[in-house]
């Protein structure tokens, strides 16, 4: 079975409890295009329906675009939050490098 099936089974399964939160770590990794819109389209619906999501990737463009709210962490501890709507591949990095500022609250 594809990397994106398997992904689409687990998904499911989950959803069979009807989870208020659901947390994805590299929900997109090693899988194919086809596959990866069909997981943001799950994670949109599901969002959409009320269901928390908790989105952790180190894929910058999948974090800017699936995301309303980024907490960026550096060395263990949480470097800053940034409103999706104000984010930026520049500002994320200054944050995870240390050199940038954004909410700590």
């Amino acid at each position: 079975m594809s990397g994106g099936n398997q992904q689409k089974i687990v998904i499911a399964k989950w959803l069979a409890g009807r989870p208020r939160v659901l947390i994805f770590d590299e929900p997109t990794k090693g899988i194919d295009i086809g596959a990866k819109v069909e997981v943001y389209r799950v994670i949109n619906e599901l969002a959409g329906a009320g269901v928390a999501i908790v989105l952790i990737s180190s894929e910058m463009p999948e974090v800017l675009a699936m995301s309303d709210r980024i907490m960026v962490m550096r060395q263990g501890r949480i470097a800053g939050f940034v409103n999706a709507r104000e984010a930026t591949q520049e500002r994320l990095f200054a944050l995870a490098v240390g050199h940038g500022e954004a909410d700590v609250a």
